[in-house]
């Protein structure tokens, strides 16, 4: 059982630093779309799912930072949705920037699945 008090261990470490990368990856995709500059075209649906994947690394990101002990819940709600938008930038074919956000997005993904489960 984990202690009360969080304390950032290596695994944590890395964990923000995934979730900080992937948070600015996929803003940075999404943002291409809204400036034109997304090819092959994102339908609306990926769009959201690049803001939502976004908005949960940085939630998880914050909740490990400050030491909250609920950072498992978060961890385990962002492996999740990383996960499935990496398939779907996975989905958009050689767009090498859709791979780099599938990559970054996967990466993410295993490392909250740890803090996640180290948490349980």
């Amino acid at each position: 059982m984990p202690s009360t008090t969080t304390e950032r261990t290596h695994a944590m470490e890395r964990c923000i630093e995934n979730c900080t990368n992937c948070h600015r990856t996929c803003l940075e995709t999404a943002a291409r779309h809204f400036r034109g500059e997304s090819t092959p075209k994102l339908e609306e649906s990926h769009v959201r799912l690049l803001i939502d994947c976004a908005q949960i690394c940085a939630t998880s990101a914050d909740f490990m930072m400050r030491g909250s002990d609920m950072h498992g819940h978060t961890c385990g709600a962002c492996a999740a949705i990383c996960e499935h938008c990496a398939d779907e930038c996975d989905r958009m074919g050689e767009n090498p920037y859709m791979a780099a956000c599938a990559e970054i997005c996967r990466r993410c993904a295993q490392s909250c699945r740890e803090m996640s489960a180290a948490m349980r």
